[in-house]
């Protein structure tokens, strides 16, 4: 049996277990399977990042600054836009194939031991996440890695993650989502992120509502842990267009960077990368000392968020983004306007059920010209005609299609009808993976009559404000 069917048995055997919207609070059995085999996940240091939108862009430009410092660096992220491969990342790849199934080789045998552990007391099997973080911390220790930057899957305190003890906690936005499960409150939903803080640790937060701040500041001071703030402590101080993502100047807890090129569109991500400068300077030299400009230089430039504003056409411009609730709607807005010079977009929007749609169609309703409602290739995908029931709503065209395909030609179709317009497809993660997998083999990036040039690391498009003249 080849590697990649090897990794492919491994995933099969995963999905036959809870998936990940099942999850309690129970972070004690994914340690005792830990435990069983001696804890790889204490053997490197380790960056935590939580937050509800912004956590996997800011992980993965934490792991290409440390990568960039000559660091063997892991990643661990969620959910995964193609293939499971992508969330266990080690220098900058996805895991090998056979490593992967290696480590899970090393394995097996203890989770049996914890099933029945578990069977015993009735309660239910480790989890497809549980079972998953645990992969990637043997993964990490095997490499082996110097460091890990691990992000959370839901939450904090209880989360699996939780099991590695993170020399520097980072919070990206904290807003409302997983509600049923984090609690209906900011400050609620705080006091379980503010888990991850560990005794004597650092943490680095972005700007939080003021009841989320409040929360994080108490978790801090008592387990003895510095905490700085972005506003306060570390800032961007600017941010200008430039082709292919923009040019950043941050005010860092050790030191200033001015002009730092950033291939990721939008001022979310310039903040994402504010936040992640400062979780690698108290990681690197406890916050004394400066990233140098050649290891940032390289350290951003090489970073990359699939799946998060992505161009992935031209002829019409095709971006792609997993914007899935409210909050992360909002950040998408404020990108398009800033990033992009278009008159209208259409929006190719599916949402899973259990997501906020009708505040997701709210957020995009301010630029959308029009909307092709669709839905995920998922069980828990919302149903496209109540998806386009919400758009009719609050007045916009819509028209329903059956798959993200035909919503995706659809739309194409319509963009190509004028040169000022420009296709977005959002409203989930799964959704995006589609996008992905579509674009690529049907390959909507190929030039058309001298429509687009290539520019620095990707595409850029005629709508794109940086232009080819600046």
């Amino acid at each position: 049996m080849s590697d990649r069917d090897r990794a492919n048995a491994v995933y099969s055997d995963l999905l036959t277990r809870q998936g990940e919207r099942w999850v309690q609070p129970r972070v004690e059995r994914t340690q005792r399977l830990l435990d069983l085999l001696d804890n790889p996940q204490r053997t490197y240091r380790v960056v935590h990042v939580t937050g509800t939108n912004g956590k996997t862009s800011t992980s993965r430009i934490i792991e290409s600054l440390l990568r960039a410092h000559g660091l063997r660096t892991g990643l661990f992220t969620s959910p995964h836009l193609e293939r499971f491969t992508e969330r266990i990342v080690v220098d900058g790849e996805p895991a090998d194939d056979g490593a992967i199934a290696d480590a899970w080789e090393e394995l097996v045998p203890f989770v049996d031991l914890v099933d029945a552990e578990l069977a015993a007391e009735d309660d239910a099997p480790l989890t497809f996440f549980e079972l998953l973080t645990a992969l990637s911390f043997v993964v990490f220790a095997d490499a082996p890695v110097d460091v890990a930057v691990i992000e959370v899957g839901m939450g904090g305190s209880w989360d699996s993650t939780n099991t590695a003890d993170g020399d520097v906690a980072v919070f990206a936005p904290i807003g409302l989502d997983h509600a049923d499960r984090l609690g209906d409150t900011i400050a609620a939903i705080a006091t379980v992120k503010s888990g991850i803080i560990k005794d004597g640790a650092a943490a680095v937060s972005a700007r939080q509502d003021a009841a989320a701040e409040a929360v994080l500041r108490s978790a801090a001071a008592a387990r003895g842990a510095m905490i700085a703030f972005e506003g306060e402590d570390f800032a961007l101080t600017d941010d200008r267009l430039a082709v292919g993502g923009q040019q950043i100047s941050v005010r860092g807890l050790a030191g200033t960077y001015d002009d730092a090129y950033l291939p990721l569109y939008g001022p979310h991500q310039a903040r994402n990368a504010a936040l992640a400068i400062a979780a690698v300077e108290s990681l690197i030299g406890g916050a004394t000392q400066p990233i140098t400009g050649d290891i940032l230089a390289q350290g951003l430039g090489e970073a990359t968020s699939p799946g998060r504003l992505q161009l992935v056409g031209i002829a019409p411009t095709v971006l792609v983004d997993a914007a899935h609730n409210p909050h992360g709607a909002h950040a998408l807005v404020e990108a398009l306007r800033a990033s992009f010079d278009f008159d209208e977009w259409g929006v190719v929007l599916g949402v899973l059920a259990d997501k906020d749609a009708a505040g997701i169609v709210a957020e995009i309703a301010p630029i959308a010209a029009h909307v092709f409602a669709t839905a995920p290739d998922s069980e828990r995908a919302a149903d496209a005609d109540a998806v386009a029931d919400l758009v009719e709503s609050v007045e916009l065209p819509v028209t329903v299609h059956a798959d993200l395909a035909d919503a995706a030609e659809a739309a194409r179709a319509w963009a190509a009808a004028s040169d000022r317009r420009a296709v977005v497809i959002a409203g989930s993660v799964v959704l995006a993976g589609e996008a992905l997998a579509i674009a690529t083999a049907e390959d909507w990036a190929h030039r058309r009559g001298g429509s687009a040039r290539r520019a620095g690391d990707g595409w850029s498009a005629p709508g794109e404000k940086a232009g080819w003249e600046s």
